[in-house]
C-alpha cells in the first residue's frame, strides 16, 4: 500500500508541475517563489481542513458538516472578540478549538452510539450548524469594525519571512504526519478503514476510532473558523457555504480513498495545493470560472478512477498469493 501511495503522490506532483508550467507560459510571473509562497498561503486553510477530513474518510466515513462547523465556530469567536475585546488571542484560538471539537464529538457520538451512517448524521448537522450560526448572530454579521486589531493581525503577521497563516498549515501538516504514522490513534484509524472486522479482532474499538476521527475533524474546522474570519474579516451565516465540497475534493484528488484505509498526509496536502493553484491561477490568465470547475471535476474523476484501479490491482495480487499458498 505504501508503494501505491508513493506512486499516486508522485503522479500528483508531476501534474502540479505541469499545471504550473502551463500557467507560466501565459503568465511568466506565476512561477516566481514569492508568488508560489502566496498561493500556498492562500491555500493554507484548505490544506488544514483537508487533513481533518482525511482522518474521517480513512475510517470509511465522511464529514459534510466541516464548513458549517467552521462558520458557527467563526461566528462565536468573532462575537466573543467583539463583546470581550480584552480576551487574549491565544484564548480565542483555544475557544475555537474547543467549540470545533465539541461539534465534531456530537457527530461522533451519533455515529458511534446510535450506529447512524456518517453521511446521514453530517448532512443533518450541516444544516443544524448553519442554522445555529444564524441564531447565534441574530441574523447579523461581524465585520472588521467590530474586531480588534490583534484578532485580525495574528495570522497576517510574519515569522521567519513567512506569513503566520502558512505556519499554521505547516504545523498542522507535521502534527498530522506524526499522529497518523507514529501513534496508536493513527494506526487505529487506518486499521478501521482497511478492515473493520479484523480491527475488532485486534482489540480496536471501531466506533471509538471513528469518534476520535470526528473530534479531530471538528477541532480542525474550529481552528479554521478563527483563521477564516480573521483573514477575510467577516463572520456571517454564509461563510464557507458549500466549501465542504472543496475539502472532500482535495482529499479525493490527493488519493484518499472514499472506501477508507488508503491515503496519506502528503496526498491530502497535494490535493489541496492542486485546487489552490487552479483557483489562484486561472482567473489571472483570464480563464472562465466554469473551466475552473470543469478542471476540478475532471481531476476528481481521474483520482477516483486511479483509486479504483489501484484497489482492484491490489486485490488481484492478494488473491494470487492466496492461491499460491
Amino acid at each position: 500500500m505504501s508503494a501505491l501511495l508513493k506512486y499516486r503522490e508522485m503522479f500528483l506532483v508531476a501534474a502540479i508541475a505541469l499545471l504550473i508550467a502551463a500557467i507560466t507560459l501565459r503568465f511568466p510571473a506565476f512561477a516566481r517563489p514569492q508568488n508560489l509562497a502566496a498561493v500556498f498561503n492562500d491555500t493554507s486553510i484548505l490544506v488544514i481542513l483537508a487533513l481533518g477530513q482525511m482522518a474521517v474518510i480513512l475510517t470509511r466515513s465522511i464529514d459534510l458538516s466541516m464548513a458549517s462547523n467552521l462558520a458557527l465556530t467563526g461566528m462565536i469567536v468573532a462575537l466573543t472578540n467583539a463583546n470581550f475585546p480584552g480576551i487574549p488571542i491565544p484564548l480565542i484560538i483555544l475557544e475555537a478549538l474547543t467549540i470545533g471539537a465539541v461539534l465534531g464529538a456530537f457527530n461522533g457520538v451519533l455515529i458511534w452510539k446510535l450506529g447512524i451512517p456518517a453521511i446521514v448524521v453530517t448532512l443533518g448537522t450541516l444544516t443544524i450548524f448553519r442554522g445555529a450560526t444564524f441564531v447565534v448572530a441574530g441574523g447579523t454579521w461581524v465585520n472588521a469594525d467590530r474586531m480588534t486589531p490583534a484578532f485580525i493581525a495574528l495570522q497576517r503577521g510574519e515569522f521567519l519571512g513567512m506569513p503566520v497563516l502558512s505556519w499554521f498549515a505547516i504545523v498542522a501538516i507535521v502534527a498530522f504526519y506524526l499522529v497518523m504514522t507514529r501513534t496508536p490513534v493513527g494506526r487505529s484509524i487506518y486499521a478501521v478503514g482497511v478492515n473493520p472486522s479484523a480491527a475488532v479482532y485486534a482489540g480496536i474499538d471501531v466506533g471509538r476510532a471513528k469518534f476520535v476521527a470526528f473530534c479531530i475533524s471538528g477541532m480542525v474546522a474550529g481552528l479554521c473558523g478563527y483563521l477564516w474570519v480573521s483573514r477575510y474579516v467577516i463572520a456571517a451565516t454564509e461563510v464557507a457555504n458549500g466549501y465542504e465540497l472543496n475539502i472532500i475534493a482535495a482529499c479525493v484528488i490527493g488519493g484518499v480513498s472514499i472506501a477508507g484505509g488508503i491515503g496519506s498526509v502528503g496526498g491530502a496536502v497535494l490535493g489541496a495545493l492542486f485546487l489552490g493553484i487552479i483557483s489562484n491561477a486561472l482567473p489571472v490568465i483570464n480563464i472562465s470560472p466554469f473551466w475552473q470547475m470543469a478542471i476540478s471535476g475532471t481531476a476528481i474523476l481521474a483520482a477516483v478512477i486511479l483509486n479504483a484501479r489501484g484497489e482492484r490491482k491490489q486485490g488481484r495480487i492478494i488473491l494470487k498469493k492466496a492461491e499460491a499458498a
